[in-house]
């Protein structure tokens, strides 16, 4: 199995991020002082009972960030999960109950419903773009294009659409972009390195930048193991360039579905172990075309930066 960036699930890293989150949300809605509709209105001491709503279909993400936010709260409530992670429900179902002080119940359910809502508004898409592409054998990537301070909590709720997880952040694999490869084009290398790359015939371009890259991953133990060099390129010229160096993964930037089956073809000819993915403007309409191209991967900002939160309400139900 080729492969593959480290992959996002519930574990103490994305709880603290949660509870980072929850510290900014409770500091938006509160700003030191108190709900004083509540406080006004709610007898201090009683109970009671509300469900937590959704009002569209979609795919659950979340549940654990409500335990995490209700603890970082200090919220007296109790959390009853009806559905588990990653399940399609219908309008209108009960995803969960809480009980407990209405007095806090009523000051953190904005808090809790637009965590909630974001996350399964991610799920949701990315289970769309799962199945457009189902019996193509392409997996749909999610990308860094993320909100500053949900990027773990976003790539959580993406694998619980299906969709697998590119790069978690720059320290983590390897990337060489188009900027990367423009200054070493605007700079000279030491003589050893340009020696080396005329006589392996890659003189200074995307080839030449792999084989940097790669020595400098076996020369410094402090690198991450197993770490992945992929490689951004925007024609067939650069495809073929690179190819012979074996990169673990060409990304195809911005391409027609016909140049990405060129592509496709000249891969299986060089290098067949080398992995494509296609990027840049993928959309749910288009994604089927460029899946059957016969890439392998396929990453799609639209996930995390273009996503709409799903409608989830707090019914009441009764005070205890």
């Amino acid at each position: 199995m080729p492969k593959d960036f480290q992959q996002v699930d519930w574990n103490e890293q994305v709880e603290q991020d949660c509870r980072v989150l929850t510290r900014l949300a409770i500091h938006e809605d509160l700003a030191q002082q108190q709900d004083w509709t509540t406080v006004a209105l709610v007898p201090s001491g009683i109970e009671g009972k509300a469900n937590i709503v959704t009002r569209q279909a979609g795919v659950v993400a979340g549940i654990p960030a409500l335990v995490a936010a209700i603890d970082e709260m200090q919220a007296r409530l109790t959390l009853m999960p009806a559905v588990q992670e990653g399940d399609s429900i219908t309008p209108n179902r009960v995803l969960a109950t809480l009980t407990g002080s209405v007095r806090d119940l009523f000051t953190s359910e904005r808090i809790l419903l637009n965590l909630l809502g974001r996350l399964m508004g991610i799920a949701t898409l990315a289970g769309q773009y799962v199945e457009a592409v189902a019996g193509t054998g392409t997996q749909v990537y999610d990308t860094r294009k993320t909100t500053p301070g949900w990027r773990r909590l976003e790539k959580y709720a993406a694998r619980c659409g299906g969709v697998r997880n590119h790069r978690t952040g720059l320290f983590d694999a390897v990337l060489i972009k188009d900027n990367h490869l423009a200054l070493l084009n605007s700079i000279e290398l030491d003589s050893s390195e340009l020696k080396s790359s005329e006589q392996n015939g890659l003189g200074g371009g995307p080839a030449a930048a792999v084989q940097r890259a790669r020595a400098f991953l076996s020369a410094d133990s402090g690198r991450p193991s197993g770490c992945l060099i992929e490689i951004e390129v925007d024609t067939l010229d650069q495809l073929k360039a690179v190819l012979p160096v074996s990169p673990d993964i060409v990304l195809l930037d911005n391409m027609s579905p016909k140049i990405l089956r060129d592509a496709v073809q000249l891969r299986n000819r060089l290098a067949p172990r080398v992995q494509l993915e296609a990027s840049g403007g993928v959309s749910l309409s288009k994604i089927r075309q460029i899946a059957e191209t016969g890439v392998e991967r396929i990453s799609v900002g639209a996930l995390t930066h273009s996503v709409r939160s799903l409608d989830i309400g707090l019914d009441w139900c009764e005070a205890g």
